[in-house]
């Protein structure tokens, strides 16, 4: 059988993946499994193995043993025979460890697994899961040498070895290195430990792990911030102690998520800073992730916490448009307004949106001047107009009706329909650049078509949404019933959960009755944000939503931006050879 790569990782902590006991559960409510292994020594392999000694306890009685030795399959070195009394001889009769592995697996199963420098143990037995195909059920580990770090002082002893540890607590079986010895006088060592953890108010399976692994002062003093939330979708919030809104969060379960920021597997800076100034924890229940990951986007624009970096200040949303008059040129504004008929956004920023325009430039005839130009007085042309990058409309060279035919007009069919013309120009360009091997301005323009493309391709998905006045969906809720959504011109108007084993109409019609009036606008998102309404976008397109009435058709250009995704990924990625091929 090959032999499987293995990876040492971190132990087991709070995480939601990790199997077996809750971590809520009391300390003298749980089952402990202390296991001991001795090895040929190295790095783990899957093999290796020469004892194992393993001792099931809870609430002090101890509940079953299990011990054997192991057919290492290889020499085992001098040194490791005089340091255990192990011979080669012993365990020649002994079974290999794949034949060891279901029942330790069966023994440990639904256990806390407990054992002296844990990681040592836990990689070789995850390694030997590994290689002989044994799924590792992958339980809670609870370290007693890091434990002993944190509860013991260096007055108390003067290291954490297992033997100055059993001496120290006075263990009825003394550290032999041999594996079942070490694995009760582990036990008894960790019936010390957990009698001196009351005195720092950690008193279950989930306190203990944390407990021993490098918690901060501040996570371990504000940790009661996480008591009595509720395990339920919704949204969180950190305020201080004058009610301020610091952080803004989401989780389909409320109560973990806010756990998991005092454990030690949070180490962001900026939220250690915020935990230190946070002095209570609010939580908005949501009837399912979407309107939870809805909510979170309106307080944090409402707000602006800050230790918040993504989602605020909507606001400050840029646009791309023609300007009105003769000759249009391209303007970024800040809002669009009802008589703004061709134009291209949101842009979360100006520099993002000067990309845009320049591609735009690359690709069509438009003006690049600022001046506002008159049909009837001739302004003095500039440098691009000698440079013949400019039809020169200030000059009067081009006729307002050719100007709108060869520079509007493929802008407002690349916002609205088809962006091909312009695409076409920008993937000739590159082309030309990389034939006369100037690679660093192809670049340039393939980043400037990707701002394009990018741009395009969001406004016209946005738009094919809010324009639907009202739209209903659902998707199967995780413990039975439907998620239901009710969408007004891209804005949620209402969510809820139908019960399970009931026809989920009424539930729809009572969301309906109370749901949020909406009311239409000018542009792609009238009624949201940009954001908002492309989460619902995601929440609908997923393979498991269903659509329960729409108030008119959804529907994109047939010709439009959409089909361009494969060559914006393309040229996002930078793989600017394949770009030439991709005129479709």
């Amino acid at each position: 059988m090959a032999q499987a790569e293995y990876v040492q990782e971190s132990l087991a902590g709070l995480d939601p993946a990790v199997g077996g006991v809750d971590p809520a559960l009391p300390l003298y409510a749980a089952t402990f499994v202390v296991v001991d292994l001795e090895t040929t020594g190295g790095a783990p392999d899957g093999g290796g193995i020469t004892e194992i000694g393993a001792v099931k306890v809870r609430g002090g009685e101890q509940l079953g043993v299990l011990a054997t030795l192991v057919n290492p399959g290889q020499p085992i070195p001098p040194f490791i025979t005089v340091l255990t009394g192990i011979t080669q001889a012993m365990l020649l009769p002994a079974p290999p460890i794949e034949q060891v592995l279901p029942s330790f697996l069966e023994f440990i199963d639904d256990a806390v697994l407990v054992a002296h420098n844990a990681p040592y143990d836990v990689g070789f037995l995850k390694a030997a899961c590994a290689r002989h195909g044994y799924r590792w059920p992958n339980p809670r580990v609870l370290d007693t040498a890091a434990l002993a770090r944190r509860v013991l002082t260096r007055d108390e002893v003067p290291n954490r070895k297992l033997g100055t540890l059993a001496a120290y607590f006075r263990t009825h079986t003394q550290p032999t290195h041999r594996a079942l010895d070490d694995a009760k006088a582990t036990v008894d060592v960790l019936h010390g430990l957990i009698g001196r953890l009351g005195g720092h108010r950690v008193d279950t399976v989930g306190d203990a792990i944390e407990f021993a692994r490098a918690v901060t002062p501040t996570q371990r003093r504000k940790r009661h911030l996480a008591d009595g939330l509720p395990k339920v979708p919704g949204v969180y919030i950190f305020r201080a102690a004058d009610d301020r809104p610091l952080y803004v969060g989401t989780s389909v379960d409320i109560a973990t998520r806010v756990r998991s920021y005092f454990t030690a597997g949070e180490k962001r800076a900026r939220i250690s800073e915020m935990l230190a100034a946070a002095e209570r924890v609010e939580a908005v229940e949501c009837a399912h992730s979407l309107e939870a990951e809805v909510r979170e986007l309106r307080l944090i624009a409402a707000h602006a916490p800050p230790y918040n970096r993504r989602s605020k200040y909507p606001e400050r949303m840029v646009w791309l448009k023609l300007t009105d008059g003769p000759y249009p040129r391209l303007s970024i504004v800040r809002d669009l307004s009802p008589t703004d008929t061709a134009y291209l956004g949101p842009f979360t920023s100006r520099r993002a949106a000067e990309l845009a325009a320049a591609g735009f430039h690359d690709a069509v005839p438009l003006r690049q001047c600022t001046h506002r130009l008159s049909l009837r007085t001739v302004t003095p042309a500039c440098a691009l107009a000698e440079l013949g990058r400019c039809p020169a409309p200030c000059e009067h060279k081009i006729t307002p009706q050719e100007y709108d035919d060869s520079a509007v007009a493929p802008f407002r069919a690349a916002t609205t329909d088809d962006p091909q013309p312009v695409v076409d120009a920008l993937l000739a360009r590159i082309e030309v650049l990389s034939a006369d091997q100037r690679y660093e301005d192809a670049a340039v323009v393939r980043s400037r078509l990707a701002a394009v493309l990018r741009a395009t391709v969001r406004m016209q998905r946005l738009a094919a949404l809010t324009g639907i006045v009202e739209l209903a969906a659902a998707r199967p809720a995780a413990r039975g019933g439907w998620e239901l959504a009710l969408v007004r011109h891209g804005r949620l108007a209402g969510a809820g959960v139908s019960p399970p084993g009931v026809h989920p109409r009424p539930t729809l019609t009572a969301i309906r009755a109370t749901a949020e009036t909406v009311s239409g606008g000018h542009g792609p998102v009238p009624a949201a944000t940009a954001e908002e309404s492309e989460r619902i976008l995601s929440w609908l397109e997923r393979p498991e939503t269903r659509l329960v009435e729409v108030s008119s058709g959804w529907s994109s250009p047939a010709g439009g931006a959409g089909r361009f995704r494969d060559l914006l990924a393309k040229a996002e990625s930078g793989s600017s050879p394949q770009l030439s091929t991709e005129r479709s």
